[in-house]
Parts: C-alpha cells; sequence; structure tokens
C-alpha cells in the first residue's frame, strides 16, 4: 500500500503527467455529459419503448460502444462507431490497394493524408448511419418519438446533428491522444462500457440477495470475473520473442551493429476484432431468414442464432472467432515484409537465413503461437453466453467476457503502459516491481 501511495505521489508530481490526466478526464466528462443530451425534437419519455430492442443483437453492440447513447437517442447516438468503421475500411485498403500501401510508406506525410482519408470516409458512413437511425426511432416507436411537426425537416435536422456529434466525439479522440495520456478513441469506447459495470453490480447482488443464490454466490461470480480478467491481461500480454542478431559494422572511428535484439510476437496479435466479426457474422442468418420465410424451421433456425445461451449457437460462434483470429492475423501480419526490413539493416536470426527461410520462420512460428491464443480468444467470447446460462444477470453477463472485458483490459494496459513510460523517463520507479506492463501495441524491441 505505501508503494501505491508513493506512486500515485510521483504520478502527480509531474506537472505534463498530471495535466495530461486531468485533461483526459474532462474530455471524458464532456462526452459522458453529451451522452445524455437528446436530440431535438425528441420525445424523451417515449424513450423506454425503444431500449429493449437497442440492447438486442448487432444493436446491443452499437449501443455498448456508444456507451448507452443509442438507446438514449442521445447526440452522441451513433458514437465512435462511423469512425472505427471507417478506420477499418482504410486499414484494410492499405493492405489491398498500391496507392494506400504507398501512402503507408511515406511516414508523416502519408499518415496525414490517411487520417485525411478516413476522416472524409466518417462523415460518409456516419450520413448513411444517422439515416438508418431516424428510420429505426420510427419504426421502434410507431412515430411516437417523431415529432409533428415534419418528418423530412426532422430527418435532415437529426442527420446534420448525429454526423457533427459524431465528428465532435473524434475531434474529442484525437485530442485525448494528443494533449491526454494517449490512446484517444479506446479510452472513449472503454469509459462508455464501463460506465454500465456499476449498474450492473448493482442488479446482480440485488436479484443474488432476493433470490436463493444469497451473498456467496455473488462472491464466487465475483472471483470468477477476477480469474476471467487475470486470464485475459495474459492473453493481451503473452508474446514470443524471437532473437535478432546485427551485424557488426565499423565506420570511421565508431562501431554500429553487434548487439542481440528481440522481435515481439504477440499471442493474440488480431486484438478484440475476431469477436467483432464473428458477432456481426451471427446476426446475418437470422436476419436474413426472417425477412424471408417464416416457417416452424425457420424459427428454429432463428432461435439458434439470436439466443447466446444455445450451444450450437456457442459451437458456431467459437469456431468463427477461431477462423476470424487467423484471417485477421494474416491480413495485419506480414512476415515477408519482417524479414525484408531485417535484411536491409543487416539482422537475421540465428540458425536461420535471411530472406524466404527468415519469412517462413517467423509465419511458422506465428501460426503456432496464434493457435492457442485463437481458442483462449474463443472461448472468451463465449464465455457471456455460459454465465447467462447459469443464470448470471444479462447485464453483467456481457462483462464476463467478449468484446466488453477484452476493451477494458487492453486499453486499461495501454493506459498505464503510457503512464509507466512517463515515470520512467523522468527516472522514477515503474508501477511494478516485478517487471514492465506491456499493453497491446508492444515495442519493436523488447
Amino acid at each position: 500500500m505505501k508503494k501505491f501511495i508513493e506512486t500515485i505521489k510521483n504520478i502527480w508530481s509531474i506537472e505534463d503527467l498530471r495535466n495530461r490526466i486531468l485533461t483526459t478526464l474532462l474530455l471524458v466528462l464532456i462526452y459522458r455529459i453529451g451522452s445524455y443530451i437528446a436530440l431535438p425534437g425528441i420525445d424523451a419519455n417515449a424513450l423506454t419503448n425503444i431500449e429493449k430492442s437497442a440492447n438486442q443483437g448487432i444493436l446491443g453492440l452499437v449501443n455498448m460502444f456508444a456507451g448507452g447513447s443509442f438507446s438514449r437517442a442521445s447526440i452522441f447516438a451513433l458514437g465512435i462507431m462511423p469512425y472505427i468503421s471507417a478506420s477499418i475500411a482504410i486499414q484494410l485498403l492499405t493492405i489491398a490497394v498500391p496507392h494506400f500501401q504507398k501512402l503507408q510508406k511515406e511516414g508523416e506525410s502519408g499518415r496525414k493524408k490517411i487520417n485525411q482519408y478516413t476522416r472524409i470516409l466518417t462523415v460518409v458512413v456516419t450520413g448513411f448511419q444517422a439515416s438508418a437511425y431516424v428510420a429505426y426511432l420510427r419504426n421502434q416507436s410507431g412515430g411516437a418519438i417523431i415529432p409533428e411537426y415534419g418528418t423530412f425537416f426532422f430527418w435532415l435536422s437529426t442527420t446534420i446533428v448525429l454526423t457533427a456529434g459524431t465528428l465532435f466525439v473524434m475531434w474529442l479522440g484525437e485530442k485525448i491522444t494528443d494533449k491526454g495520456i494517449g490512446n484517444g478513441t479506446s479510452i472513449i469506447i472503454m469509459m462508455g462500457i464501463l460506465a454500465r459495470l456499476p449498474q450492473a453490480l448493482i442488479a446482480e447482488f440485488s436479484s443474488k440477495v432476493a433470490g436463493s443464490g444469497g451473498p456467496i454466490l455473488f462472491l464466487i461470480e465475483i472471483a470468477i470475473f477476477i480469474l476471467i480478467t487475470v486470464g485475459l491481461i495474459l492473453l493481451v500480454q503473452g508474446t514470443r520473442k524471437i532473437p535478432v542478431n546485427y551485424a557488426k559494422r565499423i565506420v570511421g572511428n565508431k562501431q554500429y551493429g553487434g548487439v542481440r535484439q528481440f522481435i515481439p510476437l504477440k499471442v493474440n496479435a488480431a486484438g478484440v476484432m475476431p469477436i467483432i466479426f464473428a458477432q456481426a457474422i451471427m446476426f446475418i442468418p437470422a436476419t436474413v431468414i426472417g425477412f424471408a420465410t417464416s416457417s416452424e424451421s425457420a424459427s428454429t433456425f432463428i432461435r439458434i442464432f439470436s439466443d447466446h445461451t444455445n450451444g450450437w449457437y456457442n459451437v458456431i460462434y467459437a469456431v468463427l472467432v477461431i477462423v476470424f483470429t487467423y484471417f485477421y492475423t494474416a491480413l495485419i501480419f506480414n512476415p515477408t515484409q519482417m524479414a525484408d526490413e531485417m535484411k536491409r539493416n543487416n539482422g537475421f536470426i540465428p540458425g536461420v537465413k535471411p530472406g524466404k527461410a527468415t519469412a517462413d520462420y517467423i509465419g511458422a512460428v506465428m501460426d503456432r503461437i496464434t493457435l492457442p491464443g485463437a481458442f483462449f480468444l474463443a472461448l472468451v467470447g463465449i464465455m457471456p453466453g455460459l454465465a447467462a446460462a447459469f443464470k448470471v444477470n444479462s447485464n453483467f453477463a456481457t462483462f464476463f467476457g467478449g468484446t466488453s472485458l477484452l476493451i477494458m483490459v487492453g486499453v486499461i494496459l495501454d493506459t498505464l503502459q503510457q503512464i509507466e513510460s512517463q515515470l520512467l523517463m523522468r527516472h522514477y520507479d515503474g508501477l511494478m516491481s516485478t517487471g514492465r506492463i506491456k499493453g497491446r501495441t508492444a515495442p519493436a524491441n523488447a
């Protein structure tokens, strides 16, 4: 405890770090206040009709990323999701399109152009999603939420407000990254998820006290929740270090190279994306079949793909997570490029020939460590469904794994890594006495 208090004092004594933390808290507070401001013309009393539907299926995923703003029909109803969708699209383009690949290799100027493309695409995506959101409000409420003074004017004004709200949230994220403690977009998402945790804990405790389980069962659930969180920390921080030697070069009177470094390969290089992709895919069959037919067999099929406590649902979902883990890892991880960069810098892996042999070796190691990571990620993905099957409150069950807990753990580790880096730069002790904190984006050489 004394060590913890001393660390807090060290953090607060660094003026730059203190200002960054206070700036981050202020910007997050602005975001949370905005998430409770309803859209102009909305009948707030009628919003209770859409809360249930907004927490189911893919809308529940959107509502989670928006911190509950979606179900409250606030000015930040779409949250940061359009920006995330645009960022993923641009990221895929940098892999598949030569023009974007060239921009990515141009350094700072190329990065600025890519960011500009991302912002433009965000406006386009937000416009489409805002129009769909207006239609959603009209369908769910039967027109009770929509004002009577004209649907076109309401559609136009709401689309403009929602687009401006998303751009403002995007600006808040960028300011947290520049002026705050970094990872602005991730922190905004995490705060939206974390804001639901106290209410979920209270609801679960109340249900257990009122039911047959009692406080003991609630404490057991908390213990299991902590164990899952520890396992996720191990998954996020897990790396396989490949040793790399750099040839010694003498230039004038100076020696360059001649040192050993390491390439840290992440056990879970894909992060949370496989779970998001798998969730999106699982919603498609039930939606398509629901529109196509209404037979009894179709109803059974819809129940399987809609009930996350169903055994078949969890099996299919786990398989999809494993498949998407390999797929997304293959998209973002390029062993050939790594081997070429090592060769240009006179680096080599001991016992492995440079060039294609090095790329094959790195790719084989990545495939081996991705397998256990994919299986554990699949287990994390189905944990909320398993928790709900064991009568855990649905709101609290979402924190037993899946997207919510994985994002929370990853962002908290990234934030702690940023703070620790600031402490070590000023010759203070780190946050842990047993070793450095490693976030999702580990340094190139560990």
